[in-house]
């Protein structure tokens, strides 16, 4: 059949190029191969005993139907007054909470419900590959405003100021950055919402990686900064990267009370919910928080040690400059050095020497590359070896 028959929408999007690579580096290796894999956005851990415990009774329990398609009452309830006590909410309301299907279906939702045909989206990059293909399948047009490394990978308020437009409607800030692990400052935050409310723009705050900080970082989050800030801006997370429930697919939004009901409308006529015994074991991470944030600090503890190993590996090739990043588990470094473009560097390496990254290009960004330390040290080590040997035959 041709593609006549499909949508607009179906002949437009991209699949993910991260989980593509991902994808590609597990065929090599059930083909036999020995493949590094630095692809996937994927901590390397288990997710905590007592979260699986929580579901496991869940489901002993019988708890298989529906839920309400905001999510589970007590868990909107237990979000609601953990994001009021950090700034995000007035007041404690689990009305402006929505639990959906994976953090991606959040920024999908907040995404849809605020912007149609007509309407900018403003778009820092790098970026992560989903934001500009939501943006489109909304029917608004992405429009996007590039940060190199001379900046740390992070927009200036003068760089919006310029781009904002007459049909600009929303900006999407992602902080810690997926992929390059950069974190806005408060200042540098608080002169992104003075220009967004300034100009009657929304926000969409994605915080999927609020927990995973590095050198002693702090995360700003921009809806805590005023009353006008709380109206404005929809904040985005989830469970899948802070607790490594990425299969779970367990996601949240917090937004002020219009943008929440119309986003559990789209919800109630998409997903239904999120899945049900999955959303108590979320309730166990929400409700035993002391024993949430000593499984994060564990994997933390692996996380740093890992990261600094492979910035120092990477800065140590000839060719190479990478920045340190601040939080979540990525680097990205610059590779432009080599005359390759990034897709080629990329497919270069994983076929001769089976070291699996993703291009910059997929993020925005090319002449980068984007290296995830969510894996073993044995394999950041051969990876680093592989690279070292790929590049000084490129020289």
């Amino acid at each position: 059949m041709s593609s006549e028959y499909l949508s607009p929408w179906a002949k437009n999007i991209a699949p993910s190029p991260t989980l593509a690579v991902d994808a590609k580096a597990k065929a090599l290796k059930a083909a036999g191969e020995d493949v590094c894999g630095f692809g996937a956005g994927e901590p390397d851990f288990d997710t905590p005993q007592f979260i699986k415990d929580a579901c496991a009774k869940a489901l002993a329990d019988g708890k298989t139907k529906y839920a309400a398609a905001p999510g589970l009452p007590e868990l909107r309830q237990s979000l609601a007054e953990q994001y009021h006590q950090q700034g995000v909410l007035a007041e404690a309301n689990p009305a402006q909470v929505v639990v959906s299907p994976g953090g991606k279906y959040s920024c999908y939702l907040a995404i849809l419900a605020t912007c149609g045909p007509g309407d900018e989206v403003l778009i820092p990059a790098p970026y992560w590959v989903s934001y500009p293909e939501m943006v489109k399948l909304a029917g608004a047009t992405p429009k996007v405003v590039l940060a190199g490394d001379d900046q740390g990978f992070k927009i200036t308020p003068e760089q919006v100021k310029e781009a904002i437009t007459p049909a600009t409607k929303l900006i999407i800030l992602n902080s810690p950055s997926n992929p390059t692990g950069c974190l806005y400052d408060r200042e540098e935050m608080e002169a992104i919402m003075d220009l967004a409310i300034s100009k009657n723009l929304l926000v969409m705050s994605d915080e999927i990686y609020e927990y995973l900080l590095y050198d002693g970082s702090v995360h700003h989050r921009p809806a805590s900064f005023c009353k006008e800030a709380q109206d404005r801006v929809i904040t985005v997370s989830g469970f899948s990267k802070t607790f490594s429930m990425t299969g779970w697919r367990l996601g949240t939004l917090v937004a002020n009370p219009t943008i929440a009901k119309a986003v559990a409308n789209l919800q109630s006529q998409t997903s239904s919910n999120a899945t049900t015994f999955a959303q108590y074991g979320a309730l166990a991470a929400v409700q035993n928080w002391e024993d949430s944030m000593q499984a994060v600090n564990e994997m933390l503890v692996h996380f740093d040690r890992r990261r600094l190993v492979l910035l120092d590996g990477l800065n140590n090739i000839p060719g190479i400059e990478c920045l340190r990043s601040q939080g979540a588990f990525y680097l990205f470094p610059k590779v432009s050095s080599f005359g390759l473009s990034s897709e080629e560097f990329s497919a270069q390496l994983l076929d001769q020497e089976k070291v699996a990254v993703v291009s910059g290009h997929a993020f925005g960004a090319d002449g980068y590359i984007r290296l995830s330390y969510a894996t073993s040290d044995e394999i950041i080590q051969k990876g680093l070896s592989r690279i070292e040997e790929f590049c000084s035959n490129l020289k």
